[in-house]
């Protein structure tokens, strides 16, 4: 499920910075018994203004790393990452070098030097903390993707290899795994959310300071529009966030974790105290199946969905809340089941859906293959239809086949993507299925049509979206002006040179 928003996937700065407890620490927290060392609560805050954060900062900072990344990235993106933090290539590949497509005020500030303009490598700071004794860390996503080589520093000098164990691009989260024992560690909060007004303390490492602390309080709580994400409400706080936080953690007075830095507004790319935390349930959950299994599996009923606005309201007749459908995958769950554009969604399996956020979030607790019960109102008729839930494809498939050409796609029948094709995974696995094609396109002018399977592109076989996606990159990395296509049709193979567009 696909929240269709005008900001599409936000990757801003995340920070490393515990923030920082109000004072009255007057006695040094111990180990818990989990042997994390902010696993005993430090006394309570004297009522007043905070005497000193050191007892604070003292006990959760070990735990804290840098992590440095190397990778490389087109030169097209090399241009864009100048060095006041403004940069649209955000992590070792690049990003996609318009930050997004996100208000220029909305950043990530991932530390990051290209040394050269022809695909130049990239050397790059963020942050990360530790989440266990035995080695795995927790950073963004943002810092470590497309990273070829990532090395974790710790407070005590010493330096480790590390490995990715799993990421997910729809909340920012990855975790690391590091070869050593013994580690300090911190843990999530696992009791009361934080309140608005409440102290927190960041330790992170920017402009690869490293070991730096700042304090602040919770600003606002539930911010939902500062991503392309529907998983995940940020928190807000006002400590001070700068290029090489990304990925560090939140500290409320106890030493618990409440947040992990990932995003800043900033209308001139420093730090102007507002900041925001992936919250620490979604971090803990996120994280504990990364570990798991590598990944993150979500419910998918291959819709894209948008807020029923007062406006919108007025016009269907009907009172605010519920979800939208916009459009619809074409031989997705919905398809199959019957849903259309237009359709209200007021109720998932009898939970009344608030928003569109609210039913992608539903839909993605679900595991695939579960049935969904909708309650849709359909031309003035509230109707019953049963979903059969599929897996949620990759954010970058999603994106893939997001993309049209004026930018704003929704994922429908004129979506495109790369070479001007809307593709799908095949049923069989035996390539990418075409679902579209733009009539502008070379690939149509080559007589590439919807029900084509690509096998191939160019020498990689392209078992998913984002292999083609991978394969036309290198494509035009390496000079080339066309990709050739192995495609099937009718039982028989073709290999078509398809065109790279200039972007």
């Amino acid at each position: 499920m696909r929240q269709n928003k005008s900001l599409k996937k936000l990757g801003v700065a995340a920070a490393a910075l515990g923030l920082a407890g109000a004072g009255g620490y007057m006695a040094r927290a111990g180990v818990g018994p989990d042997g994390a060392v902010n696993g005993h609560p430090l006394p309570s805050a004297s009522v007043g203004g905070p005497a000193s954060f050191a007892d604070i900062i003292q006990q959760v900072a070990p735990a804290v790393v840098s992590i440095e990344v190397e990778g490389r990235m087109g030169p097209q993106n090399v241009a864009q990452s100048g060095p006041g933090g403004s940069s649209g290539s955000e992590g070792p590949d690049g990003g996609d070098g318009d930050n997004g497509g996100l208000p220029p005020e909305l950043r990530r500030f991932f530390q990051q030097q290209p040394d050269g303009a022809q695909s130049a490598p990239v050397h790059g700071a963020g942050s990360g903390f530790f989440i266990s004794s035995d080695g795995y860390v927790v950073t963004n996503n943002h810092v470590v993707q497309g990273a070829t080589k990532i090395t974790v520093h710790t407070t005590d000098d010493r330096v480790l290899k590390a490995r990715v164990i799993g990421h997910d691009e729809a909340t920012d989260l990855a975790v690391l795994k590091v070869d050593a024992s013994g580690l300090p560690f911190v843990s999530f909060q696992d009791r009361a959310k934080p309140r608005v007004g409440d102290w927190v303390v960041a330790v992170g490492n920017p402009f690869n300071l490293g070991g730096t602390a700042t304090a602040g309080i919770v600003s606002a709580l539930g911010r939902h529009n500062v991503s392309g994400s529907s998983y995940v409400d940020f928190m807000q706080i006002d400590a001070p966030i700068n290029r090489g936080n990304s990925g560090g953690p939140t500290f409320d007075l106890h030493g618990q974790v409440v947040g992990v830095n990932t995003a800043i507004f900033s209308p001139s790319g420093g730090s102007v105290g507002i900041g925001f935390d992936i919250p620490a349930d979604v971090a803990a959950s996120v994280t504990h199946q990364l570990i798991a299994s590598g990944k993150v599996i979500r419910g998918y009923i291959g819709a894209t969905v948008q807020d029923v606005t007062p406006e919108i309201a007025d016009s269907l007749g009907v009172a605010k809340g519920g979800a939208l459908v916009a459009d619809v995958a074409p031989r997705g769950p919905s398809d199959a089941a019957g849903i259309r554009s237009g359709d209200l969604v007021l109720k998932i399996d009898g939970r009344p859906v608030t928003s569109a956020a609210d039913l992608t979030r539903q839909v993605g607790g679900i595991h695939s293959g579960d049935t969904i019960r909708l309650e849709v109102r359909r031309d003035g008729q509230v109707r019953q239809i049963v979903v059969r839930s599929g897996l949620r494809p990759s954010e970058a498939e999603l994106a893939f086949n997001d993309r049209s050409p004026d930018g704003q796609g929704a994922g429908g029948a004129g979506a495109t993507g790369v070479l001007g094709l809307r593709v799908a995974p095949d049923d069989q696995g035996r390539g990418v299925r075409v679902a579209g094609v733009s009539a502008s396109s070379d690939a149509a002018q080559k007589g590439l049509r919807a029900g084509d399977l690509i096998e191939r592109a160019g020498q990689q076989q392209t078992r998913s979206p984002s292999d083609l996606v991978h394969a036309v990159a290198q494509a035009r990395e390496t000079g080339h002006k066309q990709v050739l296509l192995m495609v099937a049709r009718g039982g028989q193979h073709i290999f078509v040179p398809v065109e790279l567009s200039a972007g």
